[in-house]
């Protein structure tokens, strides 16, 4: 299986976790490693390469720090710009569909932050609602989610069982 992992963070540097998790599927023959930012550091989007690299993979993973309640402005601009009516959805549109899509998240915050009584009032699979609906409309196979949170304070041995946990996910 061909595995497309599309990794926006827009402070990609900066990351121990995003970084670290790339770092464990370097290498992998069948995985591509997509960073949009340092791909678009202008936001000016090669939408006919993004869908070309769409079609030869099997599997789609969104890799991102949750922000803000959701992805990073320029994997939202990449939704608008690649996953086009006519291409990834409505009459025609079919160029997606039966591939498997997985999101993988890191958060700031504890687990314990998302659920009705913790400090952001929802569910994790609530706040993702909009990307499982994008998944039904291109006619992806929705994986479950990979979530690490707490990434800003993980210990150096915890970030090494997260991102042998996220190759598993990945490859499996």
């Amino acid at each position: 299986m061909k595995t497309l992992v599309i990794v926006v963070h827009p402070n990609y540097e900066l990351s121990r976790v995003n970084k670290r998790w790339v770092q464990e599927l370097d290498g992998n023959l069948n995985v591509t490693i997509h960073n949009l930012y340092g791909s678009y550091p202008d936001e000016q989007i090669d939408v006919e390469r993004e869908q070309k690299l769409l079609l030869e993979h099997d599997r789609i993973v969104f890799q991102f720090p949750f922000y803000w309640y959701s992805t990073p402005p320029l994997l939202k601009k990449w939704e608008d710009q690649v996953l086009t009516y006519g291409w990834a959805y409505g009459i025609d549109g079919v160029n997606l569909h039966g591939k498997e899509l997985l999101l993988a998240l890191s958060t700031g915050s504890p687990k314990e932050s998302y659920q009705h009584d913790g400090m952001n009032k929802y569910t994790m699979e609530e706040f993702l609602r909009p990307l499982e609906a994008t998944s039904n409309l291109i006619g992806t196979k929705l994986l479950p989610y990979f979530v690490q949170h707490g990434a800003m304070a993980i210990s150096d041995e915890d970030l090494e069982i997260s991102a042998r946990e996220y190759a598993k996910t990945v490859l499996s």
